[in-house]
């Protein structure tokens, strides 16, 4: 399995970006997923979350602004950031809790796509 994000960029103070977490390979379902920011060398925060009966969670920080979803049909997870502020500006990772098909059956796994930017300018 392999994932693979994308949508980060530059974006002026009140604007808007869409990231996303395409998954690829043997996967049978998503069950959970996360997203998560740093700067370089800190400690990732946890930015957004959801399981497999739609409930999500949210940073303080991001509450109201963030939204979380999944497309199960293209096997895709995004996060919606809108009103992006100066201090959201971090490398962004998606966190995915995936059944894969191993063998004749299947195992959860949990797998993290390569961090992408956002920078948000004041």
């Amino acid at each position: 399995v392999q994932l693979q994000a994308s949508g980060g960029g530059l974006v002026q103070t009140g604007g808007s970006l869409r990231l996303s977490c395409a998954a690829s390979g043997n996967i049978l379902r998503i069950n959970a997923m996360g997203w998560y920011r740093a700067a370089p060398g800190k400690q990732r925060e946890l930015v957004a979350a959801a399981n497999s009966g739609g409930s999500a969670a949210y940073a303080d920080s991001v509450k109201g602004r963030f939204t979380i979803s999944k497309d199960d049909a293209k096997n895709t997870v995004y996060l919606e950031m809108n009103n992006l502020k100066p201090e959201d500006t971090d490398v962004y990772w998606c966190n995915l809790l995936i059944d894969v098909f191993i063998g004749s059956g299947h195992r959860e796994e949990s797998y993290w796509g390569q961090g992408t930017q956002v920078t948000v300018s004041s």
